[in-house]
């Protein structure tokens, strides 16, 4: 049999796969879906949007551009979650705390970016312990008072009342006589107000500023200083004056010893000299 008589039988064909009969519940889960996200798409592009226009609302508050525009952004963000509900209070070791904390306790429910925290500042520096203070937001829903304290240098008796000050002369607090700490004691009118001139006589000498036990603003024109030996000395008026009178007396208190020999008073208010008062004897008169 030749070649071109030989039947050859048609190749078997492979079954086809059944596909599986989810066709039509494919796309209706499809349809399903894609209504949905596009539904979740457009809600999130709102809250985008709503977002945007409210920081562009707080920052045309910020601007001045308008107050009531500004308002209501701020008032926005409260709702959002943005309203103080806390308050932060660091930096307090010597003052009451309670005044510092129903200031910023004023604040509480109230939207955080409407705060008006350099009102809140300008208030807590009247307090006289508070040297300076920083007031801030701490998002999303905290107000932060930071205080730096004075630091006490000094008492000043005035007019039955002791107080504390710093060395500035600011007054910071009432002090009962039973709970005096140990500081140098200032007498007499205005003695709080001149203290820093005082500081910047000490300052050159220091020696005698560990000696002095207290210091008597007189006339408000000069000081007599009163140290620990129980000697007083009499400083001339004007701050360079008692400066050079100052140091020269202590120049000789270093070359042979003048305090702690029983005197009562040195007076220094003729320049050039330290006139000795011995106890027993009138002193001059101011």
């Amino acid at each position: 049999m030749s070649a071109k008589h030989v039947k050859r039988s048609a190749p078997k064909r492979r079954a086809a796969k059944a596909r599986p009969k989810t066709a039509a519940v494919s796309k209706t889960i499809s349809k399903t879906l894609s209504v949905e996200q596009s539904q979740a798409d457009k809600v999130a592009r709102g809250a985008f949007a709503a977002l945007i226009l409210v920081v562009v609302l707080a920052v045309l508050y910020a601007l001045g551009v308008p107050a009531r525009i500004g308002q209501a952004a701020g008032e926005t963000l409260g709702d959002m979650g943005f309203r103080v509900q806390s308050v932060d209070v660091v930096g307090i070791e010597r003052m009451d705390s309670k005044p510092v904390y129903a200031l910023a306790l004023d604040q509480r429910a109230s939207a955080l970016p409407l705060v008006d925290v350099e009102g809140i500042r300008g208030r807590l520096l009247d307090y006289g312990w508070v040297k300076d203070a920083r007031v801030s937001r701490r998002y999303p829903d905290t107000l932060v008072v930071d205080i730096l304290e004075r630091e006490p240098a000094a008492l000043w008796q005035g007019k039955d009342r002791l107080f504390l000050i710093d060395e500035e002369g600011v007054l910071l607090d009432r002090v009962p006589v039973s709970d005096m700490p140990d500081l140098p004691l200032l007498f007499g009118d205005g003695a709080n107000q001149a203290y820093p001139e005082l500081v910047r006589l000490l300052d050159g000498e220091p020696a005698l500023r560990a000696q002095l036990a207290s210091a008597r603003r007189v006339g408000g024109r000069r000081w007599d200083l009163n140290v620990q030996s129980g000697e007083i000395i009499l400083l001339p008026e004007g701050e360079d004056d008692a400066r050079a009178a100052l140091a020269k007396f202590m120049k000789m208190d270093r070359a042979t010893p003048l305090l702690g020999l029983g005197i009562e008073r040195y007076d220094l208010r003729v320049p050039g000299q330290a006139i000795a008062r011995v106890p027993g004897l009138s002193g001059e008169q101011d």
